[in-house]
């Protein structure tokens, strides 16, 4: 192995815990070698939380075992308990902890493999977990940040869907019968209304199928490769939100790529776990594109120079960082830079759609209201 995880044997965990530890450890786990019927879930919280406790131990000189068996001891979740009691047999029985790590994708990506990896060679496991743990924290906020943003916009535009349907199929079929009976001379925003109103009644099923079909549709659009090159292009594009995403991407890229060349993880690998962590198609191929130039002997700077997708700035940037030989230490400046930009994107995005979403439902509601309206307007004068 690249690595020891044995460490300094007169390091502790705990009162017990080098001696006794890993039998209490080996105990726990043949208890829960059965997989309960429903397993509890494992958050990218907990995958946060159990990296930064394996940072704190090894970087004290505990060794990984040591440290898996110490965490597993007063785990409460026995879906992880599991997995890190078969963590610590295979390290134990000789296996690299990087390949331990590579068995469970789910809970750690290639990305987190990969500077386990870096760090066995190096013999820097504390400070490598250390930086993987704030590597993850920042994607979480990252992410949560969007999704914060998204949010008020996406519950008005669910209630404005949600007052649009009932207005049209409650409130106005009750005033359709007094037309009728009046004999009123309809308006045409009306008579509009009305056969939406009868359209979405006498056909619901109809709709209903359709919103199925369109949500299966979209599921599997994100699958393939056409489908995601058009959601990502429209999500990269559309005005207000387009710019907030694309530096959200620029930013989660070079944060990865920053990471594992700081490392010391081949840039070419590094290229290759950059593009997908892109989450988008067209960023993706950018950095692939990237990583099969610089296979030839290219620099990373002349790879990106002239593509639209990446600011002219930041290919100054990168190229400043070859030249001094500190490309890491510059992509991580970098990173925290669009990070900045992120919220600043966010907030103006979400400042611009606020106002936009409340006069687009203050005018479909106004539009339904006028077409119940104006036939009562009608009534009213005449004689």
């Amino acid at each position: 192995m690249s690595y020891s995880y044995e460490g300094d044997r007169r390091a502790t965990w705990m009162p017990g815990a080098a001696e006794g530890g890993a039998a209490r450890a080996d105990t726990a786990a043949t208890k829960a070698d059965a997989p309960p019927l429903f397993s509890r879930r494992i958050s990218r919280s907990d995958i946060i939380y159990l990296t930064s406790q394996l940072a704190i131990m090894t970087e004290t000189g505990i060794t990984v075992s040591q440290a898996l068996a110490g965490i597993a001891e007063q785990e409460e979740n026995p879906t992880m308990r599991r997995i890190l009691d078969d963590l610590r047999r295979s390290v134990e029985g000789g296996q690299d902890f990087s390949a331990a790590l590579a068995r469970y994708p789910k809970y750690f990506d290639q990305t987190y493999v990969s500077l386990v990896a870096a760090s066995e060679a190096t013999g820097t496991m504390g400070q490598m977990l250390d930086t993987i743990s704030e590597y993850q924290r920042k994607e979480v906020e990252a992410k949560s940040k969007i999704r914060g943003a998204m949010a008020y916009p996406g519950v008005m535009m669910f209630v404005a869907v949600g007052v649009t349907i009932f207005l049209l199929t409650y409130v106005l079929p009750k005033f359709t019968p007094l037309f009728k009976s009046r004999g009123a001379s309809l308006p045409k925003p009306t008579i509009i209304m009305m056969t939406v109103s009868d359209a979405i009644l006498g056909y619901w099923y109809l709709w209903l199928i359709g919103l199925v079909l369109l949500t299966v549709g979209f599921a599997y659009a994100r699958k393939t490769k056409p489908g995601r090159r058009v959601l990502d292009y429209l999500k990269i594009s559309i005005p207000v939100v387009g710019p907030m995403f694309r530096k959200s991407t620029i930013s989660r890229s070079i944060r990865t790529l920053g990471t594992m060349l700081g490392a010391g993880v081949p840039i070419l690998q590094s290229l290759e776990l950059a593009a997908k962590v892109s989450g988008n198609i067209y960023y993706e191929e950018l950095w692939m594109k990237a990583h099969d130039q610089i296979a030839t002997g290219r620099r990373l700077c002349e790879t990106l120079s002239g593509n639209p997708l990446i600011p002219r700035v930041l290919v100054q940037m990168i190229a400043s960082g070859e030249e001094t030989g500190k490309l890491d230490v510059v992509l991580a400046k970098v990173s925290t830079f669009y990070e900045h930009e992120v919220d600043v994107a966010l907030k103006s995005a979400t400042s611009l759609i606020e106002p936009l979403m409340i006069c687009a439902m203050g005018g479909i509601i106004g539009a339904i209201a006028m077409a119940m309206l104006l036939p009562i307007f009608s009534l009213s004068r005449q004689p």
